[in-house]
Formats: structure tokens, sequence, C-alpha cells
């Protein structure tokens, strides 16, 4: 009988756990600047090595005080950070769930920390590692400095950096109503990031060193 490899997310990233990560913002200055929605998207993989998002967390957040929101940025993302509907939580609130949730994804996976990825990633990292920073949370579950940025993976793959084109080039349905939410792009870019390494895994790009 021919015994299958199990597949594992563990050896597909050097141990390290892809989490898509997007953040709407008051700007674009990680320092000074509001985080005003976070979201993440975990990613799992199946018996055939393939990787398919598998639920996505987000949060509405409250200014942290004295954070500057421009308008024009306010203008591009349609919130308004003051609803009374929104629900919102303190940055340190969302980013202690946020760190929870990811460190047990990486405990269930069994790998040992997780890894960044992002639209621009540089932006979300350098938002959430500001974030954590200013609140004073000591563990943070994502490396450091490296990520995995969409954007240059979908400019390889499908000769498109802007999200809802590289979407399109990958037949991933976006509906740019519901862009320039948390949710919305974390799970697109989630889509889309799998969507990259399954079809590298199918041309034969890469393959398990099953020892």
């Amino acid at each position: 009988m021919k015994i299958v490899p199990e597949h594992h997310i563990s050896d597909r990233f050097r141990g390290f756990l892809p989490v898509v990560v997007d953040v709407e913002t008051g700007g674009f200055i990680a320092s000074t600047d509001a985080i005003l929605e976070v979201a993440a998207a975990t990613v799992r993989m199946d018996d055939q090595g393939l990787l398919a998002v598998h639920r996505t967390y987000d949060f509405h957040v409250e200014p942290f005080e004295g954070a500057n929101i421009e308008q024009s940025a306010l203008d591009f993302t349609g919130i308004d950070p003051y609803h009374p509907f929104r629900k919102a939580v303190a940055e340190e609130v969302a980013l202690e769930e946020l760190f929870s949730v990811v460190r047990k994804e990486i405990r269930d996976q069994k790998c040992t920390r997780a890894i960044l990825v992002g639209h621009n990633a540089h932006f979300d990292a350098g938002f959430i590692n500001a974030a954590a920073e200013r609140c004073g949370i000591k563990r943070n579950p994502f490396h450091p400095f490296s990520f995995f940025d969409t954007a240059t993976l979908s400019g390889l793959a499908y000769g498109q950096t802007v999200l809802a084109k590289a979407c399109a080039e990958a037949g991933i349905p976006f509906d740019n109503n519901a862009a320039h939410s948390a949710a919305y792009d974390a799970e697109r870019t989630a889509e889309l990031f799998c969507d990259i390494v399954n079809r590298w895994k199918e041309s034969g790009g890469w393959l398990p060193d099953f020892g």
C-alpha cells in the first residue's frame, strides 16, 4: 500500500505561520496616526498541501489618545471613527485579543512563530509594531522584521501589484464598494496569497522534503 506523506504548514515556511493582516488607518505614519480597523485572516493546509483561508478576526479600533487622523484618510476609507455604532475597542484590547488568537494558531499548527502577510506588508507591519510598542505589549507573535508581501508576489505571479487588479487576474471576486474595510481586504489578500502559493506548488516549483 502506498503511503501518502502528511502535509503540515509548519514544514512549508521554515516553521513560520503566515497570518494575513490589514489595517485601516488615519494616515501613513505609524508612530503618530491612528489605527481605525485591524483584521487578521488565518490560513490552513489540507491533506494535499494546498492552502485555504481558515478564519478572519477583525476589530474596530478607538484612536489612541493624541492620535493624528487625516481627513483625506477618512474620505478614502469612509470610516467615521466616532460613530456611536462602531463598537470600537481600545487599541490595546484589539491587539491583545488578536495576538492571543495568533499565538493559539501557532501552537495548534506546530509552528514556531507567525509571519505577517500583507499587501504592501511594510505598511501594515509598521502600524502593528508601532501599536504594540505604544501599548507596551511584549509578546508580539509576529517576526519583528520579516514578512510576505502580496504586492510583490502578485507582480511576479500576475503582473499586477494593485490588490483589486491582482485578484481579477487570479479569478478572485473583488467588490470595490466593500474594499478599504480591514476584514474584507484581509480576506481577499489571504485568498490571493493562498492562490499564489498553491499555483507555485502545482507548477512543481516547490516540493516538501519528507526525509
